[in-house]
């Protein structure tokens, strides 16, 4: 009898060190995405809103008044191929630092990760849903344009070509045509961010940087004597946001 109970209470040890170390063998952690700003290298805080001191690519002097953007659907791939998605969405806004990290409630497994992605916007899917916060936030883009979510609004001041202070307007959104009660679509303007391999050991903070000059830049070199108002309505300059966008994003300092 007493070998009997030896031998069971040996089992139940066994199961038990065996279901500590599966637990134990891949454990879950937070991830924190904190998103910085700069103009070619130079740091940008709220602080540096008001005045008129960076210059574009093309050569225009501009200030800052507004920016935010919304990212959403962040994607950790695993070497296997297999994506853990996330169906999250942020708002940062530089103009009153809010948003500046963000933390998913959903934890992550350690681990090598080929890629690290989100989507600057919503996808077409994400931008047909309600969000209240948004509302509240005034990023809604008119029903006669598609209705929907802004992904950026970026608004500032310039100096024109008859060397006047003038406003501009660089907001991204779905482009559209057709404005009015039966709008069309062109082409998907949200786009991925890749921001290439991390490994994961422990809770981390990435780093996400944004260049802000990139935007004015390659591969279309932006002319705010053309384009500064009325964009929202112009697909044409709403896809030459969506190409200037692809080299604005870059991943910086991994911390754990």
């Amino acid at each position: 009898m007493k070998k009997l109970v030896s031998l069971l209470l040996s089992l139940v040890l066994l199961i038990s060190c065996n279901s500590s170390d599966d637990s134990d063998s891949n454990p879950e952690v937070s991830t924190t995405f904190k998103f910085t700003h700069n103009w070619d290298g130079a740091l940008i805080r709220d602080y540096n809103f008001g005045p008129i001191q960076y210059v574009n690519a093309h050569g225009e002097s501009i200030g800052f008044e507004r920016f935010r953007y919304v990212i959403s659907d962040i994607v950790f791939t695993k070497a296997n191929g297999e994506e853990i998605e996330l169906d999250v969405y942020n708002l940062v806004d530089l103009t009153n630092e809010v948003n500046m990290e963000y933390t998913p409630d959903t934890q992550i497994p350690i681990g090598n990760y080929t890629n690290v992605s989100f989507t600057f916007g919503l996808d077409n899917e994400d931008n047909a849903e309600n969000y209240i916060d948004l509302n509240s936030a005034s990023f809604n883009v008119p029903e006669m344009m598609g209705g929907g979510y802004h992904y950026m609004q970026f608004d500032g001041k310039f100096i024109n070509s008859n060397n006047e202070e003038q406003g501009f307007n660089y907001h991204a959104i779905r482009a559209v045509d057709n404005v009015g009660p039966n709008p069309t679509f062109p082409q998907d303007t949200f786009f991925t961010v890749n921001l290439g391999p991390i490994n994961i050991s422990n809770d981390v903070e990435i780093e996400v940087k944004m260049n802000i000059a990139e935007w004015f830049k390659n591969p279309n070199l932006w002319d705010l004597n053309v384009y500064n108002q009325m964009l929202m309505p112009n697909s044409t300059a709403q896809i030459m946001m969506y190409e200037n966008g692809q080299n604005v994003f870059s991943l910086g300092e991994v911390f754990q």
